[in-house]
């Protein structure tokens, strides 16, 4: 994707984020796998709108996306975890090394759409844990005034799934003000926030990628999984 397709950005105060510009001269040198999941069924979904901005703006700073479609995914529990959804949304999330989230706020919180997306990853022991040690950026659209009551559930949200939120965040107050009638966002102050997270995002990423397993690597799950071998 090409900068023609955000033509709200300055091209000339772009910085695209390399490995090399943070000192990382090993590792991995493909594209940053980013995932993003969002949280309204809504035709007119304003969160959705937000998510394939983000998408574009990823894909120009070079990252690679997947935008989950929350649509037929079965409440928790409903069904088994080989449910088809069920397994695209586990793998998508396994495949990704940073993950974007954006709610719209309902009666101050995170949407159910969006909460039941995290309930279906995994985090038990002894299972693929897919949202351990990577990046994680956080944003919400409102209907109106700005809040950060969604922002800040995330971020409790991500901790609890063993993510390191990125300091920057996105609040869009009065989403329907935000976005013209092709559902694109308008320029504004808000944009350039969102560039600033993606921008961020995709540093954070490089930076923790291929060090997860030491980040998430825990004495008390050394210790457990040393008492099983005295064991067996």
């Amino acid at each position: 994707m090409s900068f023609h397709d955000l033509p709200n950005v300055a091209v000339r105060a772009v910085d695209r984020p390399d490995r090399y510009k943070l000192g990382l001269s090993t590792g991995a040198s493909h594209p940053p796998r980013i995932l993003i999941l969002y949280g309204s069924l809504r035709h007119q979904s304003y969160s959705r709108k937000l998510a394939l901005e983000v998408e574009r703006v990823l894909r120009c700073l070079g990252a690679q996306t997947r935008l989950f479609d929350p649509h037929d995914l079965p409440l928790l529990d409903s069904v088994g975890a080989d449910h088809p959804k069920v397994r695209q949304l586990g793998d998508w999330s396994q495949w990704s090394e940073g993950q974007v989230w954006i709610s719209p706020e309902s009666h101050g919180a995170v949407t159910g759409v969006f909460k039941n997306q995290i309930d279906w990853l995994p985090q038990e022991a002894g299972r693929a844990r897919s949202t351990q040690g990577r990046a994680l950026a956080v944003m919400q659209v409102c209907g109106g005034a700005q809040s950060f009551n969604v922002v800040n559930a995330l971020r409790l949200l991500g901790r609890w799934m063993h993510m390191i939120a990125i300091p920057s965040q996105v609040s869009v107050a009065k989403a329907w003000q935000e976005f013209d009638d092709d559902g694109r966002m308008k320029p504004s102050e808000l944009y350039d926030r969102v560039v600033d997270v993606v921008e961020e995002l995709i540093k954070f990423t490089l930076l923790l990628r291929g060090r997860n397993d030491y980040l998430i690597n825990r004495y008390s799950e050394r210790k457990e999984a040393s008492l099983a071998m005295d064991l067996s």
